[in-house]
């Protein structure tokens, strides 16, 4: 797995006169942009806006100034009601934006696009074969500024309509989106009224009369009583027609009569017709926007520019999109209410790493080279590194992203099909990409590439489609390759997006071999007569004694039943496939599939091979994660929106095939990062019942060495936290915990019998959770290892009031954890609140002789404790003599711990102090522990030279050889 958007398109939704709908619903910026909002928003001044080349910022009026025409009370009130509607309207946000926070706006991270000024010969002149590369902005052609669209031509003639267009996903929507709002906040004075249109609100219309008047009055409320001084404003009335491709424009003056009155009634398209053609309203100015394919709707005498939308085709471009869009305020706040947010240093380390991949990766830098992939590539980074808001998945995500670029988008309009243009790309881009995942391969030649568009086309209508697709969507899903050694081919403009569309066309059931297609008719149709000569015989069989042929006809019905099952095993195969896929062990570290994600995005260095390996061998964990993902009923329903619905049949069946494979698994030991990976499945199907019961069998969730960020304590908490049978062992050991996380994870932990959390630098703030658990009455934690966390005195003050009411915990490792005298005093004096603890681990917290005297005097008196460790402590001869002293005349209570011996022999306790060293002796101050060892060694020679008994010598022996070798290891002498 390699590494893996501007604002995102409008969903600008068809219908009339439909109630306004909640931001919630549909995820558009606009559903109805064209409908006035009653509610008020004081404009003063504008929000802080960045201006960066292109932006209309300060844009002065142009050259021919005219005074202001809507001068009375009136109709400069009905003005400034206009401007509030639509600067409210066109502030609101989806939900995908509002996760970066509640204080994101457009205003504050918007960057223009690059726009490329083009002339009607290069629209005319035929596109490249595939149509993927992209003009960078020449040095004869400088880039155009929106303040600059309507400026004089080369020529000087004045400019009145303009026609921007781009592919999808090139920014087209949101510069429009930006450009009103603009215009609300005064930065476009050149307009003294602008008037949105949407063509595809316009096109649902149909053929119903309505003129320009009506058309603007039912949508703009507040222009009512304005309309008749439309007529007059000349080029200070700027008309904003967006998606033209939704509308069939006829031209021809058979087709759409010559009409200049604005108040006489016409079909919507005639009315734009003849707006286009300057017959009504000459004077006003025109911007129009549309997809590649919909250019030459248009016939060029009516244009006086076109500009070419070309992305972020600079890298500067995307990193200041980035810098703006990641550094958002508030941007990591917990869903959760804990409150828990990202810091600046930690959104600044993003933005700065992905900086540098920018400049050395190119790859990334050609797909951010689409603002709508800088969107998907920050929600990706949010998603990974910031606290998951509830429910959102990594397969929500990529669904969500192409809603908001393809949502209510057709192929094309004039087709009679009307076929969605998301459903198209998943035949087509779907089946290259599963082609790829099943011969593990990520580049594509371009025989590849026409192979999957080209195959089965008959119709010119058909190939007409495909003509369209490549001119409009094609360079969203493929880009050329611009890696060394990989020239001349294409690659998924976004790696994971491959994974995601074979996925998809999997689901879909899109794929279909050469027999489940023939044989599917065939199974029908026989199965069909089989039924009809079946009636027919067993009607003649009543006269004539043929009662043997209804028989066998009757086994013709049998027919569809075993194709559905040759199906089933079909399905079962791909599960099989799927399951194979997540749990593959090429990675010679076999990094977790959100790592990868996370280093491959942000340049970090991605799984090493084995040395064994091919080297061009990939690994497409993201492919089950996605068809788990999409097999949800949240992502079923944002896919039947985009025109790709799966059949709840098709979803049960699948699932039941992966529960059938993923059953099996459950049984085994996977190592901790597979072991995540499957979890990390279940997270994206978002079904508690089916991850209940196949993770049933689960008794042990050992994490320990993974890397548990906010997303993958989301993940096992949402997973496992619902479950019912207890977990004998939970082990996230190393694995940089902090309080947010422990926080997230409670519900697991509250499952758990053994608990292990060592190496996590857990600090007293953490205590305070581990009280809360605990103190909770489903608390079943019997042993509990919380060593080599800096938890020091401040963390046991909190810890022993959960001690003091858990009525589970029998095994509490403190070993390493900073607590000192004070630490090991406050235990003392608190001990006896617990009346259940049998182990205490205290060793190496630089205690001294008091200290350690009064905890093991404690340790005596405490009616269940049994064993207390002191090794490793600052105690002297004298200190360490007191205290086996200590415990050898304690009659019943805890044997204490404190070195390789007692009295004469080895201590039976010598390998756990030891094995505790081995474990730690990395991570330890390796002089301190050097030191501690030579005490260590100094005992058992005293009792070596203190015995006649040989086998105890011979012990003592091989303990001391056991402790040189430690010694040696941490560069002492050993002898």
């Amino acid at each position: 797995m390699r590494w893996g958007r501007y604002l995102p398109r409008a969903s600008w939704g068809s219908g009339l006169g439909g109630a306004l709908q909640s931001a919630d619903e549909r995820i558009p910026f606009l559903i109805h942009w064209s409908w006035p909002l009653k509610g008020k928003l004081p404009l003063g001044l504008p929000r802080a806006f960045v201006h960066h080349r292109g932006s209309s910022t300060g844009s002065s009026p142009t050259s021919r100034s005219h005074g202001k025409l809507f001068q009375g009370i009136s109709a400069s009130e009905a003005i400034e009601c206009h401007r509030r509607n639509l600067a409210e309207w066109f502030s609101r946000l989806p939900r995908e934006e509002r996760q970066f926070g509640p204080t994101f706006a457009l205003d504050t991270v918007h960057v223009d696009p690059v726009i490329r000024e083009s002339t009607p010969d290069e629209l005319l002149r035929p596109p490249a074969q595939l149509a993927l590369e992209h003009q960078h902005p020449t040095a004869g052609l400088p880039p155009l500024s929106l303040s600059q669209l309507f400026d004089p031509d080369a020529c000087g003639r004045r400019v009145q309509t303009v026609v921007l267009y781009g592919t999808v996903g090139t920014g087209k929507s949101t510069l429009v989106r930006k450009m009103v709002l603009d215009w609300c906040y005064g930065r476009l004075p050149a307009f003294e009224l602008l008037v949105p249109f949407s063509c595809e609100d316009l096109s649902s219309l149909g053929s119903a009369p309505a003129s320009l008047c009506q058309l603007v009055a039912q949508r703009y409320t507040s222009l009512k009583e304005i309309l008749p001084l439309m007529a007059a404003a000349g080029s200070r009335l700027l008309f904003v027609l967006h998606g033209l491709e939704r509308l069939n424009l006829d031209f021809r003056l058979a087709g759409t009569g010559l009409c200049s009155d604005p108040e006489k009634p016409e079909a919507p398209a005639a009315i734009i017709v003849n707006l286009l053609r300057k017959y009504m309203l000459p004077e006003a100015s025109i911007l129009v926007t549309t997809r590649p394919s919909a250019v030459g709707r248009i016939p060029s005498k009516y244009v006086g520019r076109y500009g070419e939308i070309c992305g972020f085709s600079d890298t500067n471009l995307q990193k200041l999109y980035f810098q703006l869009r990641l550094n958002q305020p508030d941007c990591g706040t917990g869903a959760g209410g804990a409150g828990i947010s990202a810091t600046l240093a930690q959104r600044d380390s993003l933005v700065e790493m992905l900086s540098r991949n920018l400049e050395g990766h190119h790859q990334i830098a050609a797909a951010c080279f689409l603002p709508s992939y800088c969107w998907l590539v920050c929600a990706t980074l949010h998603f990974l590194h910031a606290p998951t808001p509830p429910g959102q998945t990594l397969t929500s995500i990529y669904t969500s992203f192409l809603r908001l670029n393809f949502s209510g988008e057709t192929l094309d309009s004039t087709d009679p099909s009307n076929l969605s243009l998301m459903a198209y790309a998943a035949r087509t881009m779907g089946k290259l990409a599963y082609e790829g995942v099943s011969s593990r391969k990520t580049y594509f030649s371009e025989d590849d590439v026409r192979g999957c568009l080209e195959a089965g086309l008959k119709t010119e209508e058909e190939f007409q489609l495909l003509h369209v697709f490549r001119r409009d969507a094609l360079r969203f899903f493929l880009a050329p390759c611009v890696e060394p050694g990989h020239r001349g081919t294409f690659v998924f403009t976004v790696p994971a997006m491959q994974e995601y569309l074979a996925a998809l066309y999997i689901v879909l059931g899109l794929r279909k071999t050469t027999f489940q297609r023939v044989g599917k008719e065939v199974a029908e149709l026989v199965g069909r007569v089989g039924e009809d000569v079946s009636l027919v015989l067993g009607i003649v069989a009543k006269l004539l004694p043929l009662r043997a042929l209804p028989l066998l006809f009757n086994l013709l019905k049998v027919v569809p039943r075993v194709f559905g099952r040759v199906v089933g095993k079909s399905r079962e195969a791909v599960a099989q496939a799927m399951v194979l896929e997540m749990f593959r062990e090429e990675d010679y570290y076999n990094d977790d599939v959100l790592d990868q994600m996370g280093a491959s995005i942000l340049g970090v260095e991605g799984p090493r091979r084995h040395p064994d390996e091919p080297p061009e061998d990939e690994v497409f964990e993201l492919f089950p994660m996605f068809m788990g993902g999409l097999l949800s009923a949240q992502n079923r329903a944002v896919l039947a929106q985009l025109g790709c619905p799966i059949k709840t049949l098709d979803a049960l069946e699948n699932a039941q095939a992966i529960k059938k494979k993923l059953g099996k698994l459950g049984r085994q030991v996977l190592p901790p990062s597979e072991l995540l990976d499957h979890l990390f499945f279940h997270y994206e199907f978002q079904n508690q019942r089916f991850s209940a019961e196949v993770l049933s069998s689960l008794r042990q969730l050992n994490l320990a060495g993974v890397r548990m960020t906010p997303v993958k304590c989301t993940v096992v908490a949402a997973v496992l936290g619902s479950g019912r049978h207890a977990l004998d062992e939970v082990n996230l050991a190393s694995c940089q915990l902090d309080p947010a996380g422990l926080h997230t994870l409670m519900p697991v932990f509250l499952r758990a019998r053994k608990l292990g959390l060592q190496l996590n630098s857990l600090g007293p703030e953490a205590c305070s959770v581990l009280r809360d658990l605990l103190l909770h009455d489903q608390c079943q934690i019997t042993t509990l290892r919380l060593s080599n966390n800096p938890l020091t005195a401040a963390g046991v003050a909190q810890l022993v009031e959960g001690l003091a009411g858990n009525s589970s915990l029998t095994h509490l490792s403190l070993l390493h954890t900073g607590l000192g005298d004070e630490g090991l005093q406050l235990l003392a004096a608190q001990l006896d609140r617990n009346r259940q603890l049998q182990e205490l681990n205290v060793a190496y917290n630089g205690a001294g002789d008091t200290a350690a005297l009064a905890l093991a005097q404690a340790a005596r008196d405490h009616p269940s404790l049994e064993l207390l460790h002191l090794y490793f402590n600052e105690l002297s001869s004298e200190g360490r003599q007191a205290l086996r002293d200590l415990g050898g005349t304690a009659k019943g209570g805890a044997r204490v711990v404190v070195s390789l011996t007692e009295g004469t022999a080895v201590s039976e306790y010598w390998s756990v102090i030891l094995s505790e060293v081995q474990r730690n002796l990395n991570s330890w101050d390796r002089g301190r522990v050097r030191r501690h060892l030579d005490l260590l060694l100094r005992d058992l020679e005293d009792s070596r030279g203190a015995t006649l008994n040989p086998w105890r010598k011979a012990q003592l022996l091989r303990v001391e050889g056991e402790v040189r070798v430690l010694l040696e290891q941490l560069g002492g002498s050993g002898t």
